[in-house]
């Protein structure tokens, strides 16, 4: 017997979406809250907000076969499409990997320039041969997409899912956070960390975007966690968007909006990962087309922001504060330059080849 039913409904979650965009055929997931929508001047901010990293249904059934209704928007850069599938996790392991193959594509030059959408259809993407008893079960959402969800079938019934069993976990950071270059949802940091913790993941990583918004701090005020982390510093310098003069007062602003709501919740405030380009030279930087790799231009005047010391002003940050619950975190920690320039821009992974990103079993789409 099949059981269908229209999304959204309260036997499944919806995990990691702080906003869901009613559309005629069911709900589109956004990560940032309707009410900072028309706030957005950027049309690449309210792209990737609705891209769906870290994304995913979360429900308990018995069934052995699941049908997932969506429409996806999948994103094609100088030709080449980036990946977009639906990863099924059982208990928090990852079981089953779908391809999207039949939505829009959105097309953009190595510039982000000449945009263009080819339009697709909605599709149906099915997961069978689900061990058998009742089980928590989640659908991670392609990271790099923009999902409708429509409906879901199973062909058992849909039980009220428990929540995911650690830490309620809000994350904020740019591209590496968000993941794009990942050839699966599931295997993004954060979903990595969210699977192997058994955290229930907000990701706010924004890929080029993470410019310490008003906006995402009242977001992040107002979502519950018991673990912030906020990497902070590569954007606004790669895109020259701010100098020391305004980067201090910002991040300071940032986080009181914060504690507004978290008064007493672990931060741990990170800074930029290893990239050789912009440690001692200042943004923007330009992508260079022959070499495929971002350059530096380098700002002139006072005051223009470096990674070096960014890094600096970010530690000395956490020391004014004198907060016993605020962290710093050097990012060269997490990613230093050994590891940075095997990278093939020198900052970003990028998808593999081959079926081999970190020990994958399930092969890349």
């Amino acid at each position: 017997m099949t059981h269908h039913i229209s999304l959204p409904d309260d036997r499944v979650a919806i995990l990691g979406a702080l906003d869901l965009e009613r559309t005629p055929a069911g709900v589109r997931p956004r990560r940032l809250p309707a009410w900072t929508r028309p706030r957005m001047n950027d049309g690449m901010l309210d792209l990737v907000v609705s891209q769906a990293a870290g994304v995913r249904l979360r429900l308990r059934t018995a069934a052995r076969s699941l049908a997932l209704g969506v429409h996806v928007t999948v994103l094609e850069m100088d030709g080449s499409p980036l990946p977009a599938s639906f990863d099924l996790a059982v208990d928090g392991t990852v079981l089953g990997r779908v391809p999207a193959t039949a939505g829009d594509v959105l097309s953009f030059a190595a510039d982000l320039t000449d945009t263009r959408l080819s339009p697709g259809h909605p599709e149906t993407v099915r997961f069978d041969d689900l061990p058998g008893g009742e089980k928590e079960v989640e659908i991670w959402l392609p990271h790099g997409a923009t999902v409708e969800l429509r409906t879901l079938d199973s062909d058992a019934p849909l039980l009220a899912p428990t929540p995911p069993p650690g830490v309620p976990w809000t994350h904020y950071g740019s591209s590496i956070s968000h993941g794009l270059e990942a050839p699966a949802p599931t295997l993004t940091w954060p979903a990595i960390a969210a699977l192997t913790t058994g955290a229930a993941l907000t990701n706010l990583g924004f890929g080029g975007n993470a410019m310490l918004d008003p906006e995402v701090a009242r977001a992040i005020r107002d979502t519950p966690a018991d673990l912030i982390t906020l990497k902070v510093g590569i954007n606004i310098v790669g895109d020259a968007s701010m100098r020391e003069r305004t980067f201090v007062p910002t991040v300071h602003g940032f986080l009181d909006t914060i504690r507004e709501g978290h008064p007493d919740t672990p931060i741990v405030l990170v800074s930029p990962t290893s990239f050789a380009e912009l440690e001692t030279t200042a943004g923007p930087v330009a992508f260079d087309p022959e070499t495929g790799r971002k350059r530096a231009l380098g700002s002139a005047g006072a005051g223009a922001l470096t990674l070096t010391s960014v890094r600096t002003l970010l530690a000395t940050v956490v020391d004014i504060r004198e907060d016993p619950a605020l962290h710093y975190l050097d990012g060269r920690e997490l990613l230093g330059p050994d590891e940075a320039r095997s990278l093939p821009d020198g900052l970003h992974p990028t998808r593999p080849r081959t079926c081999g990103w970190a020990n994958e079993p399930l092969g890349c789409s």
